[in-house]
Order: C-alpha cells, then structure tokens, then sequence
C-alpha cells in the first residue's frame, strides 16, 4: 500500500509538471513564438485542472479571469516602458544619453554592467516586478545593443537583487504571508530568541544576502561572457573574460553596501541602496579610467547590417531628431521614473497609501475564493505614462512626433498581448488547482512534495530548484515565496536542519527564477519589440540559473550541515 502511495504521488508530480514540460519542448526545444507554445501549455493546466485534480469549472475559469487581469497589468507596464522610450527617441533625449555611455566607454561589456546589473538593481530595489527589464532593456538598445542582447543582459541580472525587490516585498510580502500564523514558526522563533515576526524576516533576509553574495557576485561576468560569445563576431566567451577585474569590482561595488544594509536595515532596502551606492561608485571610477580597457582595445558588436535578422526586433531605434540637448535635461525622465518609484514604494512616506486607495476590486469570482484586485495608480505602468507626458512638454515636442511615439507603441503592444493574455491565465490555473474533489494538493504543491520525500537530507541541495521552479512558473519571487516559504520551513524541520536557511534557500531560488519565467522574457522582448523568440532568450538564460541554483543549493548543504 506503501509502495502505492509513493507511485501515485510520483506520478502525479509528473503530471503536474506537464504544463511546464509543453512549454520547455515548444518554446525552448522547438522554438516556437511564445504566442504558440503558451496556449498549448494553457490548455495542457485546465485539462490537468479538470480531468486529473477534478476541479470545478468555475474555479477553472475564475483563475483563468484573474490571470487575465494580471496580463493587462503587464501589458499597461509594457506600454508605458515602450512609450517612454519612444518619446525619448523622437526628442532627441535618447542619442545624447547614448552619447553619455560613450563618454564613460564605447565598450559594450562595460555599458552591460553599469546598466544591466547597477542601474537595474537600483530599479529592482525601487519597483521590482520586471520593471528593471522594461526600463534597461530599451536602454540598451538605444544605445545600439542589439534587442536579442539587451533582453538577454536584462534577464540575466534578474537574479541577486530580486529578493529583496520593489523595497523588499519577496521578503517582507511573500515570504512573511506564507510563515506568519505558523504555530511551528512561532515556536522556532522563541526558541532561538527571536521576539517578533519582524525579527525574524530580518534574520531571513539577511541569510538571504548572504547566500546571494556568494552567489551573485559572478552575475557581471556571466553576463560579460555569454554577450561575448553569442553576440560578438568571434563568438568567444574570453573576450568577456578579459574584463574580470571590472566585472568582479561592479560586483563587490554592489554587494558589499547590499549585504551591510540586509544586517543593518533589513530587507527593505538591500538592493536600492546596494545599485545606488554601486552605480555612484563605479560611475566615478569609470570616469576615471579605473579598470577600464585600453583605449582601442574596447569591445564593441558588429554592424548592424551585418547582425542576423534573429537579433533585432519590430522596433526601430535608432538615432532619430539627434538635437544638441543638455546631458541632465535628457536624462530628467529616467531620473523622475527612479524618483517617483522610489517615493511612492517607500512606507515612511505617505504616497504609497494614498495611491492604494484607489482600488478596483472583484471579489468571489463565480462563487470562488478567487478574486481580481487592481491598484491602477500603484502600478509601474502608471509612473511610465506619467513620466512620458511630463516628457511631452520638458522636451517641448511637435504634434506629429508625439502622435509616432504614441503609434509606434501602441503596435508593439499588439504583438505582445497573445502571449501573455495565455501565459498568465495558465499560472494561476496551475496555481490554484487545489480543492478538486479529488482532493490533491496544487500543482506545484505536489511537484515539490515528491521531490522532498524522495531526497531526505539532501533536500538543501533542492530548496533553491524549487524556488526556482515557482518563480519561473508565477512570475515572481514574491509569489514562490508566497506558495512555498512555510513547506520549505517544514521540510527543514522534517529533516533537522536550521528551517530559516531552508527558507532563505527558497527565497534565492526564487530570485533566480526569474531569470526564466516565459512571461518576464516575454515582457522584456515586447517593450522591444522582439516578439516570437522568447526561447532563444530562455534556452541562455537557462545557464546562470543553472549555476545560481546549483551553488545556492551545495553552499546551503555545507552550511546546514557544518
């Protein structure tokens, strides 16, 4: 009977990965767009959902309603990144905040960093939730990146500060709601003197950082190596390598503030004041030639007619109206984005609760416990939009350039609405299939049941992988940590190691998902408008979340068992 018991649950962990299965065969094996492969995977979660987990249909269709409230939230965000960049463009402002990064440096490798790992952080820290990818990505590409590139570079990065993300809401959202209530959690606390839920997140966090500095300070040269060698003519990861001292020194720049103010702060602020300090820093010392290639040994992409068509995008970005405006008047628009961000995510001041006032609630879709809650004003799309009509009238921009900004991003996101409104409805089908009368836990619960009851103390080794897996299923760190923060701390109990380092563990799993969650690259690719090859940008991805998860995992054993 025992045996039994252990077959069934296997097998239905097999079935409840299919969904993720149709997507890795599709979309990262087969190459298909995004706009294929994601309603194949869609209807693979509600035949699971219906015929196997036997859950109703209203449930079926209220989580499908919800994840399409979802995608029109990161459509609005996608919107407003594509037309900020577009008013940019058609002001002048973007070719001489192009020609700012070529006064530091024309190399390629050292622009990646200073905006992939360090502005991004700082804008992971200030809004998270993709919003570093639909600010840098564009970026870069105004700067000349080709987009397969600056997708690739925006998600790599999206890893080491996403835990503590949008001013710490992984931690302090997903990771409290998932503990707090927990008599087990309650208990462990008193019993290592730790007096309040607060305590505790703070000593969470930052085991969090610790574990992500080990980890992530490699980040800068993944990403120098990997542009290297799938971007660059002689398709040669040591040409990357040749900058390891700059890469090694934007990773402690960042790392070292980061993980001082996870012990002081805590988790609220690790990664936007981590990039702060490290993009000043290194800004400063590139000025300055500190570890900077030699001059004409700078690395730089081929021409770009000579890029093949898989790299470039629908969008066209090149120098447009290339006017001779002030460096600090082009740059005004970034600078409110990262302003208002920061002013309106920050709970000491009083912005953040008179936006969420303003709520558009549907509660009990169907009869269900499922229901759509929307803040508008709070979302990043809104700081986009607002910033673009600012933008209007700091640049003082003619009627017809206005009307191609709007134009030209209202197309794009036409392309990319197909795999998203599939994408997110198939997460929260997978995510809120439990309660079926055939009474077995979500999918996801069930993947990662089996796997801990098959792996025994070697579970370290997994947390991360689990992690992982919800991230890049959910589309958040947030939300794996959400769903999988008190079974880690269970599992960890179970098998008499340290549970805050097994919670810790799913949390920097959870960051690295993100580096390939199908409807993040799928963001990403839009607001360049480099639609249908999502895969091609997973199947890279999928190294550095290899190796985050791998050494997050053997780090985590060495450390329970010391």
């Amino acid at each position: 009977m025992e045996v039994e018991g252990i077959v069934s649950e296997l097998f239905l962990a097999i079935l409840a990965l299919m969904p993720i299965v149709v997507v890795g065969i599709f979309l990262v094996a087969l190459r298909w767009p995004a706009s294929r492969a994601m309603p194949l995977s869609f209807l693979t979660a509600v035949l699971l959902a219906l015929i196997v987990w036997r859950v109703p249909v209203v449930q079926v269709a209220a989580a499908s309603l919800s994840g399409l409230a979802i995608a029109l939230r990161l459509l609005y965000i996608i919107f407003g990144a594509i037309l900020l960049l577009n008013v940019l463009r058609e002001s002048g402002a973007l070719s001489r905040i192009r020609q700012s990064f070529v006064d530091i440096t024309p190399d390629r490798r050292i622009q990646a960093v200073i905006i992939g790992w360090l502005f991004g952080s700082f804008i992971e820290g200030a809004a998270g939730f993709g919003t570093p990818a639909a600010v840098g990505v564009p970026l870069m590409v105004g700067l000349g990146f080709p987009p397969l590139a600056a997708v690739m570079v925006g998600m790599t990065i999206q890893s080491t500060p996403v835990s503590f993300g949008a001013v710490g809401t992984p931690i302090e959202v997903g990771v409290a709601n998932s503990l707090v209530g927990s008599l087990d959690v309650m208990r462990y606390f008193v019993s290592i003197g730790v007096d309040s839920t607060d305590a505790g997140l703070h000593l969470i966090g930052f085991r969090v950082a610790l574990l992500h500095a080990a980890v992530g300070f490699a980040i800068p040269m993944f990403v120098v190596c990997m542009l290297t060698k799938y971007f660059g003519e002689r398709k040669d990861w040591r040409e990357g390598l040749e900058v390891w001292p700059f890469a090694l020194f934007a990773a402690f720049a960042m790392i070292i503030p980061y993980v001082a103010v996870a012990w002081l702060l805590g988790p609220e602020f690790p990664s936007l004041l981590g990039g702060l300090i490290g993009l000043s820093v290194v800004v400063f010392a590139s000025r300055r030639r500190f570890l900077m290639p030699r001059s004409g040994m700078e690395w730089d992409f081929q021409e770009e007619k000579l890029w093949p068509a898989s790299w470039s995008g629908s969008m066209t970005l090149g120098i447009e109206n290339d006017s001779p405006r002030s460096l600090a008047r082009s740059w005004l628009p970034y600078l409110l984005v990262a302003a208002i961000l920061v002013m309106t995510r920050l709970p000491q001041l009083p912005y953040q609760a008179w936006l969420n006032s303003v709520v558009i609630r549907v509660p009990e879709l169907f009869g269900t416990n499922i229901s759509i809650e929307e803040k508008p004003l709070y979302v990043p799309g809104s700081v986009f939009v607002l910033v673009s009509i600012m933008s209007i009238f700091i640049f003082r921009m003619k009627t017809p350039a206005v009307l191609q900004a709007f134009g030209d991003s209202t197309k794009t996101i036409r392309k990319a609405s197909i795999a998203l409104l599939f994408a997110v409805p198939m997460v929260q089908v997978f995510l809120k299939s439990d309660g079926g009368s055939a009474g077995y836990d979500a999918m996801p619960y069930a993947l990662a049941t089996a796997i801990s009851d098959s792996v025994g103390r070697m579970w370290p080794v997994f947390a991360p992988w689990i992690g992982g897996m919800g991230a890049a299923v959910a589309g958040s760190n947030t939300n794996s940590n959400m769903m999988f923060s008190l079974f880690q701390f269970n599992v960890g109990q179970k098998i008499g190691v340290d549970p805050l380092w097994m919670v810790a563990l799913q949390a920097v799993g959870g960051a690295a998902g993100n580096m390939i969650c199908v409807h993040n690259v799928v963001a990403a690719s839009a607001v360049v408008g480099l639609i249908g090859r999502e895969g091609e940008t997973i199947r890279r991805t999928l190294i550095p979340f290899c190796y985050y998860v791998i050494m997050a995992g053997v780090l985590g054993l060495v450390i329970v068992n010391m």
